[in-house]
């Protein structure tokens, strides 16, 4: 038997209430807009509910991949025969004390941003903008603009297939520059995350993410699908500009092309595939490294 015929079963016996779609295209759940589709895809509206479809797909032989608002992902065109967990519908938060907010995994970074600005809390203005879910940003460390996770985040509860449930402080999280402990951790799963801010004057905090939502509008390329910044900065250098000085602003493989706004970009002009965009890094990557001597690191995640 198929392991999604063994998945059909387990799903109809133990969660018959759960929302699972057969061969649905990811691009829909991806900002790149490009991957075919998901064997089998699920959204779960708790994390008890996530935890048993990560439980069931691994005992019926696949090994899940939980998805978020899948902003830094890049899918393969033939899909993935493989359960895929969103955490779309993971989207309760609260204020839990004085300065204190829990969010769930799948609750989006502009969300969460606001909701503080609602309820005066200062020090997530800077996430406003980014385009990801507060799983995601505590497992990558998101930031911009001087600001990022490891400035305002407590601790998250995180599921370890070997280990069971464990909440992990923020030393423990080990966050740094685009990562965290999670980053080695491919089977780990953050299923709600709490914050520490600071009071602060509804007002001014609602001009500042305003702010910064003009500054990303005029340097960035939102008009475009793309998975945001394609690279990593390395050290002493910014990725964006090594490319520009490469000639490469504009330069095209199918549908994928280095954004003529902000070369850091890799966008998809509206008919790019996955092997477009693929192509299109490696000749980035090898174009760089022969004229500077930097090897770029992609920051996007290729899903195989």
């Amino acid at each position: 038997m198929l392991w999604y015929e063994s998945f059909d079963k387990e799903i109809a016996e133990h969660l018959s209430g759960t929302n699972v779609i057969s061969e649905e295209p990811l691009a829909r759940h991806c900002s790149f807009r490009i991957g075919g589709p998901a064997r089998r895809m699920a959204f779960p509206t708790t994390s008890g509910e996530l935890v048993m479809l990560e439980k069931i797909g691994r005992s019926c032989g696949t090994e899940p991949l939980v998805l978020g608002n899948g902003t830094n992902m890049l899918f393969p065109d033939e899909g993935l025969d493989r359960l895929v967990i969103s955490t779309r519908d993971l989207c309760r938060m609260e204020r839990t004390g004085e300065s204190e907010l829990r969010a769930e995994a799948g609750i989006s970074l502009a969300r969460l941003a606001l909701f503080a600005q609602q309820n005066e809390l200062s020090g997530l203005e800077f996430a406003h903008g980014i385009p990801g879910s507060v799983g995601g940003a505590v497992c990558m460390n998101a930031g911009a603009y001087g600001g990022e996770m490891k400035d305002v985040i407590v601790g998250a509860q995180v599921w370890f297939p070997e280990e069971g449930v464990r909440f992990l402080t923020v030393e423990e999280l080990e966050l740094g520059y685009r990562h965290s402990i999670l980053s080695d951790r491919p089977d780990a799963v953050v299923l709600y995350a709490v914050f520490h801010l600071e009071k602060g004057d509804g007002a001014a905090i609602r001009e500042r993410m305003e702010e910064l939502m003009g500054r990303r509008r005029a340097s960035q390329p939102l008009e475009y699908p793309s998975a945001g910044s394609t690279f990593k900065r390395p050290a002493g250098y910014f990725a964006g500009a090594l490319i520009e000085q490469a000639g490469l602003k504009g330069y095209s493989v199918g549908g994928a092309q280095v954004s003529t706004k902000h070369a850091g970009f890799v966008i998809n002009t509206g008919s790019a595939t996955c092997a477009d965009v693929l192509a299109l890094i490696d000749h980035i990557r090898q174009t760089v490294l022969e004229k500077d001597g930097v090897l770029l690191e992609p920051e996007v995640r290729i899903i195989e």
